[in-house]
């Protein structure tokens, strides 16, 4: 499972990177904003979910045994 944890964050890493490559204001801020906001969302999840212990702080937020 690490292996996904590891694509979501590569995946995120790229995201922002797409994102901060977009110069000028125009219709497309919008999209850079979105690409910022889930390339963020991806690296703090995916980080979450690498450290030690995480799969018993998931367990219990979501209330199984």
């Amino acid at each position: 499972m690490g292996f996904w944890y590891l694509l979501l964050l590569l995946i995120g890493i790229v995201l922002i990177i797409v994102g901060a490559r977009k110069k000028g204001v125009s219709a497309a801020v919008k999209a850079v904003i979105l690409l910022f906001v889930i390339g963020i969302l991806f690296i703090v999840v995916s980080i979450v979910l690498l450290m030690p212990g995480s799969s018993d702080v998931i367990a219990e937020l979501l209330k199984l045994e």
